[in-house]
């Protein structure tokens, strides 16, 4: 029987999901977390979705190794590549992914354009597809490889940044107008919202990170393995798969625990 004290694990192609970790660690305070961040393999925006699953695969057997009682796939890329297949392969597992915010861009912003920034896999894939048909018909959606790699360095506000996003959105833009919302569409780029919101100050700027922790919230409760634990203490632990610098890693990645947006 799985102990409602184990942690959970969060993981991502790299630093990207500490967005979603630092939001649990927000509205999860009894909890504790193990998080792992796959960068010798980022971006797996770039990769098939068959080479997505097989990492996404090795990492979950990993922290299933550690005694997880809970997983999210804090990627949206992965999500799309490997939810469904660890769901049927590990049923007894609460394994909650990301999605994309355009229903909720849909829903609060009844009218105007949506951009939906994500990368060339998520874009691709079956599951933002079908999210495209029921909520989509206001959207953009605009492929972003290589965003993701400012994160990964700790460039979150550089003027390199605002020109990438500037040049991505500009074509897409109806008679120059802003649009009514911006999708960020990849948990790296939550770490952008401030920057993103600083060019557009006049559009809802929207992420997937707190419905899927509400999700996770809601799932641990109906299992009966939400922690009473009492706050305090370490909460959470960090482990990289890379073959650079782990040191520089751990220090950026530290320093995006602790921003405000």
């Amino acid at each position: 029987m799985t102990d409602i004290n184990n942690p959970i694990g969060i993981f991502d192609s790299g630093l990207g999901g500490l967005s979603v970790l630092r939001t649990a660690l927000h509205f999860l305070p009894g909890e504790r977390f193990v998080y792992y961040g796959d960068i010798a393999n980022s971006p797996y925006g770039t990769k098939t979705e068959e080479e997505v699953f097989v990492y996404a695969h090795r990492i979950t057997r990993l922290l299933l190794d550690q005694g997880i009682k809970a997983l999210v796939i804090a990627c949206n890329t992965a999500t799309c590549a490997a939810a469904a297949q660890l769901r049927a392969m590990y049923p007894d597992l609460i394994i909650i992914g990301m999605e994309p915010a355009l229903k909720l861009a849909h829903d609060q912003c009844p009218t105007g354009q949506i951009l939906v920034l994500a990368t060339p896999v998520s874009l691709g894939s079956e599951k933002y597809r079908r999210l495209y048909e029921n909520y989509g018909e206001r959207a953009v959606s605009i492929p972003c490889p290589g965003l993701m790699e400012y994160v990964e360095k700790g460039d979150v506000d550089s003027e390199e940044i605002r020109t990438y996003l500037k040049e991505k959105t500009a074509p897409f833009l109806e008679n120059g107008t802003p649009p009514a919302a911006i999708v960020l569409g990849c948990t790296h780029y939550v770490f952008l919202k401030s920057t993103v919101q600083e060019l557009f100050p006049y559009s809802r700027v929207l992420d997937g990170n707190e419905g899927t922790v509400r999700q996770l919230q809601r799932r641990l409760q109906q299992s009966g393995l939400l922690s009473g634990r009492e706050p305090g203490g370490s909460r959470y632990s960090l482990s990289f798969n890379t073959e650079k610098d782990c040191g520089n890693t751990e220090r950026i990645a530290q320093a995006l625990l602790i921003r405000s947006t």
